[in-house]
């Protein structure tokens, strides 16, 4: 891992900006000098950026960036020379932001970021009171503590004969409410699920099994939790394409219910999306979105996340659908957002459904521990992608990403300071 980051910062650091003014009538020749005098000078320039001065319109300001810092000869001798074609140049500091991971293996250091390692429960919680639970919890959560990334494989669970019950009476209980209100995407995924990763009410999938067809399929990666993230955590990972899956499961008390994420959420609500390409692309542009974003965005986009990743719904044959995790393993609710209308049905004991717009949705606070009032509706999952993708565009972000895939990190195209949130800074 230590190799990779430092591989990772070598083309993050040292990454400096300057801004140009010069007239209309030396833009062409300061740009091909700009070219021919990094290349002289040996000076990586990363982007160049020309913008109309808005107080004096036959101006233009070039903001460039480039790998190295003042000080450098290569880097001191390249400003010298296209100073003096200009009538300012100034050297940007570096823009501070809070941190985020730039390669996959970096997501180990948030990953275990839980609330006291997704052990200590609530009072309410159905297992508050059950010490052998407890207990099973805690086995999980260390496996999940002691996971890293490229490092280790997904160690196998052996799940118990009540644990396996459980799983198979929410199985028996949401098998008929998919095949009326889920989506033709998670149902087309289901099918495969059950052919390639032993998917059946008789047995809790292995999650390594489910990860490697996952990677096939989509290019998305499973990383083990143990048990709740921060929602910038959450989203970071996404913009990996690195989902965080919880491996315990809800208390035999309440089989149809849970307090929190559970292995029956994740692999019978997100994974079977997440075997769709265009769905991963959806989820990936809000995790994208989400490195280095101010506090206030990331408030914004986890809206955004909920209304949809999690309780979304799209339009399919004339008729309302669910794509959103939360409809997808929760037997009341999704019957509850999907069913149609009943003649001479109250309105007041209808939810709300909205046109699918992230612009709306992430100004829209929601409940967490009742139905939700508000549905948004989406014509299909491209437009919900492509909605998402402009919403995205459209906020004042500290710089733009890009991930590779090959490399499995992300490139952004500005000078920044990962300085606030540091693991291990707290």
């Amino acid at each position: 891992m230590k190799q990779l980051i430092q591989h990772d910062d070598a083309t993050a650091m040292l990454k400096s900006r300057f801004i140009a003014l010069l007239s209309f009538a030396f833009q062409r020749c300061y740009h091909q000098s700009m070219s021919s005098s990094s290349w002289k000078y040996d000076v990586n320039i990363t982007r160049i950026e020309s913008r109309i001065d808005t107080e004096r319109p036959s101006n233009f300001d070039f903001f460039v960036d480039f790998h190295g810092q003042v000080g450098d000869a290569n880097v001191d001798a390249l400003l010298g020379k296209l100073g003096g074609m200009t009538d300012r140049l100034l050297v940007l500091d570096e823009k501070e932001v809070h941190w985020f991971p730039r390669h996959i293996s970096e997501l180990d250091l948030i990953a275990n970021r839980t609330l006291d390692a997704g052990v200590d429960l609530e009072a309410d919680h159905p297992g508050f009171h059950d010490v052998e639970y407890r207990k099973r919890r805690a086995l999980l959560a260390d496996v999940a503590l002691r996971y890293r990334m490229h490092h280790d494989a997904i160690p196998a669970t052996e799940y118990t004969r009540e644990e396996v019950e459980t799983w198979g009476l929410v199985w028996d209980t949401m098998t008929d409410l998919w095949e009326k209100y889920a989506c033709k995407e998670y149902k087309k995924s289901m099918r495969l699920m059950e052919k390639h990763c032993n998917y059946s009410r008789d047995a809790i999938p292995q999650l390594s099994s489910v990860a490697s067809f996952l990677k096939q399929q989509s290019n998305l990666r499973l990383r083990p939790v143990a048990g709740l993230i921060s929602s910038r955590d959450f989203l970071n990972g996404l913009a990996f394409r690195t989902f965080f899956c919880t491996q315990y499961i809800r208390h035999p008390s309440r089989p149809l219910y849970t307090p929190e994420p559970d292995i029956c959420h994740e692999l019978l609500g997100h994974v079977p999306m997440f075997v769709d390409r265009d769905f991963c692309d959806f989820s990936q542009e809000i995790g994208l979105a989400s490195l280095g974003a101010s506090d206030d965005d990331i408030t914004r986009l986890a809206r955004c996340y909920w209304y949809s990743v999690e309780f979304g719904l799209c339009r399919e044959d004339g008729k309302n659908k669910a794509y959103g995790a939360g409809l997808l393993s929760s037997f009341g609710e999704l019957e509850y957002a999907c069913r149609e209308r009943v003649e001479g049905e109250e309105d007041d004991k209808r939810p709300e459904i909205r046109p699918w717009d992230p612009e709306v949705a992430a100004n829209l606070a929601f409940p967490i521990t009742t139905y939700q009032p508000v549905y948004f509706l989406a014509d299909s999952l491209q437009d919900g992608k492509l909605k998402m993708r402009k919403y995205c565009e459209g906020l004042s972000r500290p710089f733009h990403a890009l991930f590779n895939s090959q490399t499995e990190t992300v490139y952004i195209d500005r000078p920044v300071r990962r300085a606030k949130g540091v693991p291990g800074s707290d």
